[in-house]
């Protein structure tokens, strides 16, 4: 969860000296004196013979070539936006992190790097200035972003780094940064643990193929490259804190970072697509034969299916997923990709944005055939962290109300068990039918007009005046177009909210003047000004 899990960087490298250190023998005890023994000699040397040294071995001085030629420092001045009072700019942030060259004159980088920046700036190795840098794309589902330098002689000399493919385990890798804010080049070294599907923390609620390594932790090394035999194979992003494992790091491997940039090819990045199902494995004997099924190791059952997903109409409950486009699928829900085994997500992973799926499947123990076309479901998206965007809300008479989502929850830390319960089961008991935006009394400005209601504060509003609110552009027409009196009914048992309009509209000014409000509301999800915008190729 990323309350244990911190987004940073790695860096592991082999360095001679470190080689040298860990290979040389230590030295031999010191031995007391034989009389008549010759000095230097072994009670176990036969006289004579002489004492060969073993030679150290030493790593090569630069297994990846000159990085220095493709790495550069970024600094990012982002802008935090403040969702208790969501009519300010937000909260000013300065952080560092790495990039690296590849073709096309282009930095890769962690989209959490550039996250609601408004000013970047990239430093390479031996040159003193500072380039401003524009963010050309950032997928914060999968932490990669691509910046450029428009100075004309900045790329002058820099190394483009080239991709890989996936390190085996065991295998040792380099990762190269600057470590808590260095100014130089850091390196350390790590082996690979663990190929899985994990959280990306960035945005909370994506999970993809993720390659664990054993390295220190150094924050501030986010989206430097990871390295072996002189090709990138990773990108190192996010880590364990000391408290909950030490020396546990992880890289975005290649095939996630071939798809973004395989995804922004048409000047557009679409996101990943989601088949919008859960699943339960088929491991229990007497489960599988209970389905009809006769192997032993093919087979998972869907547990449901989101409405507002792909699979939705086409795949149902009680359904036995056999294959996906042709790869069996097995009891442990792992499909072999490549020569190596994976969840049977990662075929899906893999595709883009009206790409099609192939399923073998059992229903009612009868097999037959099914094919699925891809897209991102919009409900997912509330418990994921959004960036570059102002937050949505509607100010009226200092009562501030806002869509539930991830960092709207985070902001008040609400413990309040209703939202919490229509937070994480917004999907799985699919109350977006109804409640499209779950609509919550945030906060409240205190005036004179809203005494006593302090009891309300976290209530999820059900309907204005008899009439249900689905969505927040709803909410604001129903208080402009409000009688004398609104009668606001929240979620749950309780006398309902009463708000007398002419009081509201006489202490309008009153409230904006106290509270510094700029602007009594926003419905839409626009980029804040300044951010980073997709670049369209012409």
């Amino acid at each position: 969860m990323k309350r244990f899990v911190v987004a940073i960087s790695v860096a592991l490298l082999f360095t001679p000296i470190l080689e040298a250190q860990e290979s040389t023998p230590a030295p031999p005890p010191v031995e007391q004196q034989i009389p008549g023994q010759q000095p230097g000699a072994s009670r176990s040397t036969p006289p004579g013979q002489a004492i060969v040294p073993v030679p150290v071995p030493i790593a090569p001085p630069k297994p990846n070539g000159p990085v220095q030629k493709s790495l550069v420092r970024i600094t990012a001045t982002s802008v935090e936006p403040d969702y208790r009072a969501p009519w300010n700019a937000g909260g000013l942030q300065r952080g560092v992190g790495a990039g690296f060259v590849i073709s096309g004159n282009r930095i890769m980088t962690n989209a959490h790097v550039v996250a609601n920046s408004r000013y970047v700036t990239v430093e390479r190795d031996g040159d003193p200035n500072k380039y401003p840098a524009t963010v050309q794309f950032i997928a914060n589902d999968c932490d990669l972003a691509l910046i450029t330098v428009s100075a004309p002689d900045f790329f002058k000399d820099m190394i483009p780094l080239k991709f890989g493919g996936i390190p085996a385990l065991e295998s040792t890798v380099s990762a190269y940064g600057y470590p808590i804010g260095g100014e130089r080049m850091s390196v350390t070294t790590g082996i690979v643990s663990r190929v899985d599907f994990q959280l990306y923390t960035h945005s909370s609620i994506d999970q993809h193929l993720a390659i664990q390594i054993s390295a220190q932790i150094n924050p501030g090394n986010s989206g430097g490259p990871v390295m072996q035999d002189g090709k990138v194979v990773g990108v190192a992003f996010q880590g364990y804190s000391g408290d909950v494992a030490q020396g546990v790091a992880y890289m975005i491997p290649t095939p996630v970072i071939n798809r973004f940039l395989k995804d922004i090819g048409n000047g557009h990045y679409d996101e990943y697509p989601d088949l919008a199902i859960t699943y339960a494995k088929l491991q229990n004997p007497a489960q599988r034969k209970f389905l009809g099924l006769k192997d032993g190791d093919r087979g998972v059952l869907v547990s449901s299916v989101v409405a507002a997903g792909p699979s939705d109409g086409i795949l149902r409950p009680g359904d036995v997923l056999l294959a996906i486009d042709g790869h069996p699928i097995a009891s442990d829900a792992s499909v072999e990709l490549e020569g190596e085994r994976a969840q049977f997500e990662e075929v899906v992973e893999r595709k883009f944005k009206g790409d099609s799926v192939k399923f073998e499947i059992l229903r009612d123990k009868q097999p037959m055939s099914l094919t699925i076309k891809l897209y991102k479901p919009w409900p997912y998206s509330i418990q994921g962290h959004s960036y570059d965007v102002r937050p949505r809300y509607v100010l009226y008479g200092g009562l501030l109300f806002q869509p539930l989502n991830l960092d709207m929850l985070e902001a008040y830390r609400s413990t309040d068990l209703r939202l919490r319960h229509f937070f994480e089961y917004f999907i799985l008991e699919q109350i977006y039918l109804q409640h499209p935006d779950v609509i919550v009394l945030s906060n409240i400005l205190p005036d004179p007009i809203n005494t006593y209601l302090a009891p309300y504060r976290g209530a999820i509003v059900d309907e204005i005046n008899g009439k249900k609110i689905l969505t927040l552009d709803e909410l604001a027409k129903a208080f402009a177009e409000a009688p004398e009196r609104l009668v606001i009914r929240m979620i749950g048992d309780g006398p309902p909210l009463v708000l007398d309009r002419n009081k509201i509209e006489a202490a309008r000014e009153r409230i904006k003047t106290r509270y510094n409000v700029a602007k009594e509301q926003n419905l839409e999800e626009r980029p804040a000004s300044g951010a980073p915008k997709q670049a369209n190729k012409t």
